[in-house]
């Protein structure tokens, strides 16, 4: 079997990182590479991809229930709105990832993904304008990128709208979830699935 593969009981052949944790495959099978062209949840996605920072996907996966509780369902401009006493009731929220700076990027990056949408009419416009006219397909753990040229773009432009913990590892972390690439591997059942479907996915406009 490959490297960074393995194969299932059943026989199904797998990304191997997806097998560490029951919800963690279940996010791997259906979730992560599908493309993702809605604002609210393109928003909600590089939240929590701050949120990341310095802990485990896995962490975030278990407490994104409460992250959508505690953010108004990462609803714009709702988050756009939080003040002072939004920041401290988040602070004292055992159920998220309790770290001031983050929270008040969350609520920053609202307000900057409004100024996105007016600037490029919505945020799937503005992040899928950097999918690579070449996505090379990812074979062994070594194809399997930390951040591209297009997220370095990508991290570039949002700090320019004022967004925060956007760096190049964490756009291109979005990338991947949000199917802007495709980052299965090859022999991974996902790959084939998921190029169909980015291949249906209408452009945005």
């Amino acid at each position: 079997m490959a490297l960074g593969t393995l194969v299932r009981a059943d026989g199904t052949v797998v990304c191997s990182w997806g097998e560490k944790d029951a919800k963690y495959a279940d996010y791997h099978d259906t979730e992560w590479g599908v493309p993702v062209t809605d604002d609210v949840r393109l928003y909600e996605k590089m939240c929590l991809e701050g949120f990341q920072s310095g802990l485990s996907w896995l962490t975030i996966l278990r407490k994104r229930d409460n992250f959508r509780a505690a953010f108004a369902g990462f609803e714009i401009e709702a988050v756009a709105k939080f003040g002072d006493k939004d920041v401290q009731r988040l602070l004292n929220d055992a159920g998220i990832v309790r770290h001031r700076g983050k929270i008040e990027a969350t609520i920053v990056n609202a307000q900057a993904a409004l100024q996105t949408i007016e600037a490029h009419g919505s945020l799937s416009n503005f992040f899928w304008s950097f999918e690579p006219e070449h996505c090379p397909p990812v074979r062994t753990p070594s194809d399997m990128a930390a951040s591209t040229k297009e997220s370095e773009q990508m991290s570039k432009a949002l700090k320019q709208l004022g967004w925060r913990f956007v760096g190049p590892i964490t756009c291109y972390s979005l990338m991947q979830a949000d199917g802007i690439v495709n980052d299965h591997f090859v022999n991974c059942f996902r790959h084939s699935e998921i190029e169909a479907t980015r291949t249906a996915t209408e452009e945005p406009s």
